[in-house]
């Protein structure tokens, strides 16, 4: 993964000059500070990244520049939990990659981002998260979203320590978190980073935290016709898991602007309880479980592209 995608993280994360990323010195000591049990693991993975400089700070996920995406998150509070979620993203930029991995005592299984971070996932305990970015411009001092849902996947159980973890744990800009657990106990945390953490018991996030704040991405990515959309769809009392899904699929909520950064890539299903996970496209469903991960490969064509092609590398054990 790291010779695939390494070449283009690397001038992004160089983009605004060397000087603008933390050193190494400053990005070990906030791991060590704030992240101190994933420690080993993040030192094996520079190891094997070839034990350069750049690499070394890119993957500690600290202060990295800012980066924008869409999404749409719901927990289906019905008999049985479910976590569904639209990742609407820049397609250019996305590594489509599933990793299943066992590197501390539980088995994760998520969809990767920026080499080893979690867009979403779930682990073998039963819980499962997803991040929407929340819709503020501020920018501050922190770790990347993605390696902090990786920390909670692979030491947290359920959602008190996952709300935990990130009222604990500085991020560099605002996201909203979803978390539920195989006990049905849901939240969704508003992190930034110039405020407290706020936490809600609220099943459904798209890109604001309660007010619009900017308001220009709120009307490029529809943050609010989404979240109304889901509402309504939760709010009638006869709907089930399948017909919230089937929301999920279609517009609003389902995004076609590739060529505007902010298509839906995927669509995730987590069911705690029977430990299954579903990634969906309109005409393609990819199932995975936490007792039976097969290795393969997808090629989904996505539209309005011009008849490019996006082509996933192998999920990787």
């Amino acid at each position: 993964m790291f010779e695939h995608f390494w070449p283009e993280y690397h001038k992004w994360f160089l983009s605004e000059g060397d000087a603008a990323r933390p050193s190494y010195g400053e990005c070990l000591k906030q791991f060590r500070r704030h992240m101190p049990e994933l420690e080993p693991t993040y030192r094996k993975l520079c190891e094997l990244a070839g034990g350069g400089d750049a690499a070394a700070r890119f993957l500690s996920m600290y202060s990295p520049p800012a980066y924008l995406s869409g999404c749409t998150q719901a927990v289906w509070t019905g008999s049985e939990p479910v976590l569904i979620r639209n990742y609407d993203y820049n397609l250019s930029s996305f590594e489509g990659v599933v990793l299943n991995s066992s590197w501390h005592g539980q088995r994760v299984i998520a969809m990767s981002d920026g080499l080893w971070g979690v867009l979403d996932g779930m682990n073998e305990s039963g819980l499962a998260i997803s991040l929407a970015f929340g819709g503020r411009v501020n920018v501050g001092k922190g770790f990347g979203i993605p390696i902090i849902l990786r920390y909670i996947l692979e030491f947290c159980r359920d959602t008190p320590a996952a709300i935990a973890v990130l009222k604990r744990i500085p991020t560099h800009m605002s996201y909203n978190i979803t978390v539920v657990d195989a006990k049905q106990r849901f939240a969704t945390v508003y992190v930034t980073p110039d405020k407290s953490p706020v936490v809600r018991q609220i099943p459904v996030a798209t890109n604001h935290q309660g007010k619009i704040e900017w308001a220009r991405h709120a009307w490029a990515t529809a943050t609010l016709e989404r979240e109304n959309a889901v509402q309504a769809i939760m709010s009638n009392a006869d709907e089930t898991a399948d017909g919230l899904l089937a929301g999920f699929l279609r517009p609003p909520v389902y995004n076609t602007a590739y060529q505007r950064g902010f298509g839906t890539l995927y669509t995730a299903v987590y069911k705690p309880r029977q430990a299954t996970i579903d990634y969906i496209w309109p005409n393609q469903n990819w199932h995975f479980s936490m007792t039976h991960f097969e290795e393969q490969r997808r090629e989904i064509a996505f539209v309005n592209l011009s008849n490019d092609v996006f082509q996933p590398v192998l999920p990787l054990n």
